[in-house]
């Protein structure tokens, strides 16, 4: 990976292809239970391919928890997320680790023409830069000394 990557990279990159959501009338309760099973810490709340928010677990602390609701009895449509930031796959990873940065999320959702094609989250992006870091210092170590002949 590179540095000036884009998101379709990271994308392209990731082990899980497949993007897990759940719909509005779903309870609060089986989106965490999704969520915990696939190691994941949100999930796009869809109505057919409609994006209309992210359920995530600081919106199960902050909605649910914290005001006494009941998880198995409260849909997601009720807590989602639904100023949502969405990305392109032909943003820069740098702009997406700033735009994440700047709005305080940890989740974004590529769109392409309307249609989510992704997610990506901060951890993807940071995998991606060091690992764009570590090709960077191999490539220096590579050039120092391979400029510097044997001459034994």
């Amino acid at each position: 990976m590179d540095i000036a990557d884009t998101v379709s990279s990271i994308l392209a990159h990731k082990q899980v292809k497949n993007v897990w959501t759940v719909g509005p009338a779903s309870t609060v309760y089986e989106a965490i239970q999704s969520m915990s099973d696939r190691n994941i810490g949100a999930l796009p709340v869809m109505e057919g391919d409609q994006l209309l928010g992210i359920v995530s677990e600081r919106d199960y602390t902050r909605k649910v928890i914290l005001k006494g609701r009941s998880s198995k009895e409260t849909p997601v449509g009720e807590i989602m997320t639904t100023e949502l930031t969405t990305v392109s796959s032909s943003v820069q990873v740098v702009a997406c680790l700033q735009l994440m940065s700047d709005k305080r999320i940890r989740h974004l959702p590529v769109l392409e023409d309307g249609k989510m094609v992704g997610m990506i989250s901060i951890g993807d992006l940071v995998r991606c830069i060091i690992s764009a870091q570590g090709a960077l210092i191999d490539q220096l170590k590579d050039y120092v000394i391979g400029s510097y002949p044997d001459h034994s």
